[in-house]
């Protein structure tokens, strides 16, 4: 395959991810740059840091329409994570790109592994400013520093501390996670890092466009079987990566 038939297929993937579940796309997005795209570890986090603006943009908008995002819990959750963000991002650019490798190859296991074992959250029926201040910096770190967006930690961090109910959790989620990505990318913008714009345009397109699929394919096929054959794609993904960066 030629390299704009890859960048179109796997954002098709990656927004097909984000529109059904809310989560595991920009998980997917990094892999694929790497290592279908020739983008190097530092260029593929901060490229998809671009790709989580655009796709959290677009979701965001459908979720407003229909009602689904709590405003003021989002903006108190993404204010949380703002400095983090700054700060993870900053350092990203220094460290080395096999370490960036493995980490991610760990952060994605952990999301493959979450998707498989998931069940709802509970809501706590309380919220704590503490807990909320800490879950959201958390968020804000590894979105700056591993360029993903965090959904599959933003969902279950809303509904259990911020009282939010999984009905509007995925439409909050994406406006910190939207937050997030923007002062990341601005902390990163000193960085002298090349992004192929012939490949990531064509990839942001049918990121877009899978978004939009995602939400009307999680409407026909059950949550718990999505969250399966994504879950086992991130083990997939995390496996290969951890071996290539090692071997």
């Amino acid at each position: 395959m030629t390299p704009l038939v890859l960048a179109l297929l796997a954002g098709a993937a990656a927004g097909l991810s984000l529109g059904a579940l809310g989560a595991g796309g920009s998980i997917l997005t990094v892999p694929a740059l790497i290592y279908l795209l020739g983008y190097t570890p530092a260029a593929a986090t901060t490229a998809s840091l671009v790709v989580v603006i655009v796709t959290s943009v677009t979701a965001l908008v459908a979720h407003a329409r229909a009602g689904a995002v709590r405003w003021r819990a989002g903006l108190l959750f993404a204010a949380a994570g703002l400095l983090p963000a700054a700060v993870a991002g900053a350092l990203s650019a220094r460290v080395p790109g096999t370490v960036l490798t493995l980490l991610f190859a760990a952060l994605a296991a952990l999301a493959g592994l979450h998707m498989l074992r998931r069940r709802a959250p509970r809501d706590s029926g309380t919220v704590s400013g503490v807990r909320a201040a800490g879950a959201g910096a958390g968020l804000g770190a590894v979105t700056g520093f591993l360029g993903v967006g965090g959904g599959f930690l933003a969902v279950p961090a809303l509904v259990t501390v911020l009282a939010v109910p999984m009905s509007a959790a995925v439409g909050t989620s994406l406006l910190a996670v939207m937050a997030n990505a923007l002062v990341a990318l601005a902390a990163r913008a000193y960085t002298a890092v090349h992004l192929d714009l012939t490949l990531l345009l064509p990839f942001l397109a049918t990121a877009v466009l899978g978004a939009w699929d995602g939400r009307r394919l999680a409407a026909k096929v059950s949550a718990a079987t999505l969250r399966r054959v994504f879950g086992a794609v991130l083990l997939t993904v995390a496996v290969a990566m951890g071996a290539a960066a090692v071997l």
